[in-house]
């Protein structure tokens, strides 16, 4: 059986802001990066059989 799960901690203050700027902030990504993260999805995709 599964466990419950627990509620989600609020954040109030600093960590709040820093939180929002973090999630603000774009991560960039390496073409180089993109192109592994890619072969990577079609090779799972390729094994995998969802339907």
């Amino acid at each position: 059986m599964a466990r419950p799960i627990k509620e989600t901690p609020i954040l109030y203050g600093e960590d709040a802001r820093r939180f929002e700027a973090r999630m603000q902030e774009r991560r960039r990504i390496s073409p180089e990066e993109r192109a592994e993260m890619k072969a990577t999805y079609e090779a799972l995709k390729s094994v995998c059989d969802f339907m």
